[in-house]
């Protein structure tokens, strides 16, 4: 693990920003994959300004709620609107709000619920992801992979856990229409990225982060299996 510790959230942004920038300058088919949450929401806006061409980059988002999938017009296809976010809490809302609304890549994708055994198929199909962009929970969760994942899980549905469910309800007007499932990336399909990019923002991050990087690898810190991946940055700022 590189791990760098930033001076500033704005710097920690730029300076994965710039290198997605680079390496799109440099291979115009670089394939994505990309988180939601307030971490990466610095990388998405510097995407944003930049003058690089995305138009043949495709995406591989982590997760989704189940339940809150898109809906797909297929006479719209290309067009805006092609998809239909069903909720402003879905991830696919939070991408476009954040990123896909002034950013235009090739294609996007999001995993569901109908497509879990079939996510990781497709991910081979268009290469492999090139740049895996990371959040981490307080508890070591990465994606929504909860202490007790299993090192070789792949994209899959998840019962979400209890304290997951209060701690989202914050987004949704009440606790009631918090989903109780999700689809997500699982650990392998994770570490399978070519290079990936762990973001952490606020001292709250700090003890778990210490303990994913440093740490005993177990199940019990989802996070502390990305020790073993070969090229990866670990990125961070108080």
């Amino acid at each position: 693990m590189e791990i760098i510790k930033c001076k500033s959230y704005r710097d920690l942004s730029l300076q994965v920003g710039i290198d997605i920038e680079y390496q799109v300058s440099r291979n115009s088919k670089l394939v994505l994959g990309l988180a939601t949450g307030s971490t990466p929401k610095g990388v998405y806006e510097y995407l944003k300004s930049s003058t690089v061409d995305f138009s043949e980059v495709r995406t591989f988002n982590l997760d989704e709620y189940v339940g809150l999938e898109p809906e797909f017009n297929s006479r719209l296809k290309g067009k805006k609107g092609y998809g239909v976010p069903k909720h402003k809490q879905s991830y696919y809302y939070f991408m476009n709000e954040h990123l896909f609304n002034e950013v235009k890549f090739k294609r996007s994708f999001f995993p569901g619920e109908s497509q879990s055994d079939t996510y990781d198929s497709l991910i081979d199909a268009c290469g492999g992801i090139d740049i895996q962009i990371l959040g981490i929970g307080t508890n070591g969760h990465i994606a929504f992979n909860e202490p007790g994942t299993s090192r070789d899980s792949l994209t899959h549905v998840v019962d979400l856990t209890e304290n997951t469910i209060k701690d989202n309800s914050r987004f949704f007007d009440s606790i009631d229409e918090v989903p109780k499932q999700a689809t997500t990336m699982g650990i392998e399909s994770i570490m399978r990225a070519k290079q990936i990019y762990l973001l952490a923002n606020g001292k709250h991050k700090k003890d778990i982060l210490e303990k994913a990087c440093y740490g005993d690898i177990t199940s019990d810190i989802p996070a502390s299996y990305l020790q073993e991946h070969k090229n990866i940055k670990v990125l961070y700022c108080d």
